[in-house]
This record gives structure tokens, sequence and C-alpha cells, in this order.
């Protein structure tokens, strides 16, 4: 009866503790937000309601911000206000940029992916990254390095398609994707072959892939578990994984950093330094006590961290499109046969792969208004940040009427905007890349309604090496292959990750359109 009435006791305890738990947990999350006063944003739940809907997030996201294009989400420490209002965005990202920064709560959270890198950076810190990135991204010499790169990864892309194409065999080639963008933008911010495409990338090489991946995607998910800063502090489960990609990636590019330095020092009159890496080194001679290696890491790896995944799955969202639109995909190509080769006609087996990659240049793709369009299109839809947001420094009234507080979270949902017939009307949710076009001439929106590439001072600059890269791959791929989807009964939907990934991947068949026994592939 002894040993019973402990027991007993024991139970009654925690289950006392626990209800005092979660009652002061739930005062915690709705004291002081100002529930229910017309003031404020209305309140459509807490962030924690969103593991509900996690598979839907962004839809389930949109489905909210057509009732209520600004509403909020209550979090312990702060209201997380979602908005797909033009003015707001404006609000924040430009006119009253200084009022916004990212906040201690996005620090917090992705301080060991992001280090002290320009994409968590404010004030000062990121003045300073910004004017040196800017200066870098709009020299000639990086310009056409990259694009050479991105030709030559193209031509390696081209071959192993044919390969499955030779073999009339289905493949994914959102995972292809992807391994092209690491080869790629590793290429541009190291100057490192990483040789990733045809699976010969080094040990070292796929646990940083996979690292990478892993830590990409406990981020966010970091955004809807109460419970992760104690599971870092106990390294208990994914927090205790996500450390151990974190010491696998910083070793990684650790390494490569003091490799360029010895590289440099041996070759230091007759090296071009082309590349991210060996310019920001080259730069930090100016001031090597505050540019050190440790801040050459960080911003460099920001770049890798923001060209990797974003280029690569915005390229499989518009395969996926022109899967779906296959009159835009024929367009495209007779597009090209007009920019390139002044003629509608398929006698184009003059040229092999080689060489007819050689001819995207600059000067050349941009010509290519209706790709230019098809692309955009397919970003107005499938942003590759799907969410994304500033912290308010000071109480503030936005333009829409609604308040905010000192320390909320203000997040523009690019993914719903994409989808609202107030700002791109009646047929928005439609893949219909002529709205972009005047005359048949490209026709920019307002980076305030079309908001892929963020907007205001923290605009992206990576911008046009984005659209570059896109169009060398595009071009490269339509011209010579047909894609249809492998099941085109399967619903294409997301990850919900920082950027919009493909789930489950994307396979498809590639049908060549020129006699592959008249073109030199190999």
């Amino acid at each position: 009866m002894e040993f019973l009435s402990i027991t007993l006791n024991f139970f009654a305890s925690l289950l006392i503790f626990i209800l005092i738990f979660i009652t002061s947990f739930l005062i915690k999350i709705y004291a002081g937000k100002s529930v229910g006063d017309p003031k404020y944003p209305p309140v459509l739940g807490t962030v924690f309601h969103q593991l509900l809907y996690l598979g839907r997030l962004y839809d389930h996201q949109t489905q909210f911000a057509k009732k209520h294009p600004t509403y909020r989400l209550l979090a312990p420490d702060q209201s997380e206000v979602y908005t797909i209002d033009p003015r707001n965005i404006e609000h924040i990202l430009k006119t009253n940029f200084y009022k916004y920064d990212k906040g201690d709560y996005h620090r917090t959270t992705l301080r060991e992916l992001f280090g002290h890198g320009i994409f968590i950076a404010d004030g000062e810190q990121w003045k300073q990254q910004r004017k040196l990135a800017s200066f870098e991204f709009s020299t000639r010499v990086l310009r056409d390095f990259s694009c050479a790169v991105f030709r030559t990864s193209a031509k390696k892309l081209v071959r192993i398609v044919a390969d499955f194409s030779d073999a009339k065999q289905a493949f994914d080639i959102h995972d292809l994707l992807m391994r092209h963008g690491l080869d790629s933008i590793f290429k541009v911010g190291f100057g490192v072959d990483f040789n990733c495409m045809d699976g010969s990338s080094s040990e070292d090489g796929a646990k940083f892939i996979k690292a990478f991946d892993a830590a990409n995607e406990r981020v966010t998910l970091r955004y809807m578990d109460p419970l992760w800063k104690l599971k870092r502090i106990l390294s208990l489960g994914p927090e205790a994984a996500f450390k151990q990609n974190i010491q696998i990636m910083d070793k990684f590019v650790r390494r490569l950093i003091q490799q360029k330095h010895q590289l440099l020092l041996e070759k230091q009159h007759s090296m071009e330094k082309q590349d991210i890496l060996s310019r920001f080194l080259e730069a930090s001679k100016k001031d090597p006590e505050h540019m050190n290696d440790e801040y050459v890491k960080d911003i460099t790896l920001n770049f890798m961290l923001a060209g990797k995944d974003t280029t690569a799955n915005a390229i499989t969202w518009f395969i996926c499109c022109l899967c779906k639109n296959p009159i835009v995909q024929e367009k495209i190509v007779q597009e090209v046969k007009q920019v390139l080769f002044n003629s509608d006609d398929d006698d184009d087996t003059r040229f092999d792969v080689d060489t007819f990659v050689d001819r995207l240049t600059n000067e050349t793709i941009e010509k290519m208004n209706y790709l230019h369009a098809a692309l955009s299109e397919t970003l107005r839809l499938y942003p590759a940040v799907p969410v994304d947001g500033r912290s308010a420094m000071a109480d503030d009234i936005l333009p829409d009427g609604y308040r905010v507080m000192k320390g909320d979270n203000v997040y523009y949902l690019a993914y719903a905007m994409g989808r609202m017939q107030s700002i791109w009307g009646d047929d928005a949710e439609e893949f219909r890349p002529e709205r972009w076009l005047e005359n048949g001439v490209f026709r920019p929106e307002s980076s305030l309604k079309f908001i892929a590439f963020h907007a205001g001072p923290r605009t992206c600059l990576g911008k046009e090496f984005a659209y570059r890269q896109m169009k060398i791959v595009a071009v490269a791929l339509l011209y010579l292959f047909q894609f249809k989807l492998a099941d085109e009964t399967r619903k294409v939907t997301y990850r919900p990750m920082l950027t919009l990934h493909i789930d489950g991947g994307l396979h498809v068949y590639a049908i060549p359109r020129i006699n592959p026994e008249a073109l030199n592939i190999f």
C-alpha cells in the first residue's frame, strides 16, 4: 500500500507539473499580444499549429491570406505577422528599411548555418559586406567567369541527360539539377571542380552535400519546434545531428580556404583571381584584422548557400511547368532558333553540342524575351524562398492600418502573393508567360509585386547570375530534348524548407529533338 501511495503521489505531482507548464506556456503565448484588438492583425492560431498542415504549409498560408491579407500567428515571445499587401512590403523592405532588421529571433535560429554572413547580418556589418559583395558581383571578371562555368556545366549536364534519353529511361531531373547547381556554384564560389554531377566527388564532398541538405531542412523546422533550444543545449535528436552537420560543413570550407591561401601564395602574380573566394581573400588584405578567415568563410558560404539550391529548384519547377504546358516549351525552342540561327527550320546539325552551348553568351541569351518571361512566370508561382521577412525594432503602424509591436516578425508570403488575384488578376494561378511581355519584349514588374528576389536595399545581388545560369541550362536542355513527366497523374508538391524543394524529385523522360546520330554530343 505504501508503494502504491508513493507511486500515485509521484504521478499526481507529475501531472500537476505538466499542467502548470502547459498553463504557463499558454499564458506566455497569449499574454500581452492584444488578441482580439482590431488595431492589430487578426490571430489565426499559433506558430505550433503549422505542424498540423506542415506538408501543405505554403498553400495553407495562401488560403489564410486570401481571407486576411495581413494576419498573425502567436509565438511565445512575439507575434508572427504575415502579409501579402505590397504596401506593407514596401514599408518594411524599402521606405522604413532601417526600422526593421533580421532580429534576434532569426539570428538565433539561423546563426549556426549562416554564421555572420550577409543574409543575417544587420547594421554596419551588413553595410560592409553588401558594399564589398556589390562591387565584386559587378565586375566583368566575375561575370565572364561565371558565364564560362555555367556553359561548361551545361555541356556536362546535356551529356548525362543524353544517356538517359538514349536508354529511354525516366530519371529524377531535380536530383541531377541539384548536383549540377552544386558543381556550378562551387566552381564560381571557390574555384573548385566538385564533380558531383557525374558522381566522382570525394568522400568528404559527398559528406558535405548530405550535411548541407540536412542542415537546411532542420533550420526550417526550428521555427515550429518550441523545444529546439533545449534540444540544442542537451544535444538531443535532430539538434545533435544538426550540430554534427555544421561541423562537417565548416571543416570542409575551412580546408578549401587554406588550400586557396596556399595557391594564391604560390601564384600570387600569375593567378587570375576569378572565383568569389579568391576575390574576397584578395580584398581581405586591405583589412586583415577584421576580414579574417572566419569572416571570409561566412560571407562566401552565404553566397554558396543562396546559389546552390535556389537556382536548381527554380529550373526544376520550370521544367515541371513546361511539361504541363507543352505549347510554352515549343515557343521557347522556336525563340532559340530565331535568336541563334535566325531560322525556324530544324537544320541545326551543323553545330555540335559544344559549339552550340558556346554560342550562349550574355549577348545572345539577353535577346530571349520569351524565355525570360517563362522563367519569371515560374518564379512568380514557385519563388526560391517562399517566405521571408524582417523584425520590428520599435512599435509601428503598417500602411494597411494594422499595428505591430517591437520584436514582432513581419513576413511577406512570396508563394502566396503569386496566387493572389488582387495582385496578378483573375488568372493569377495560371502559368502564362505572356503576362510579362509587351509587343514581344519582356516588361519587368515592380519588385514589390514580384518579390522573388527580395526588394529595397537588400535586393538579391545574385539576381543576374541566377537568370544567366537558368537561361544557359534551359536553352541547352530544351533545344536538344523535349521533356515529359514520367507519371502525369502524380501531384507535384514541395517540402517545407528555407528554399522551395520539390518533394520526392521530378521524374521525367527526355525525348531527343535532333537525330542523335547527326549530332556530336560526346
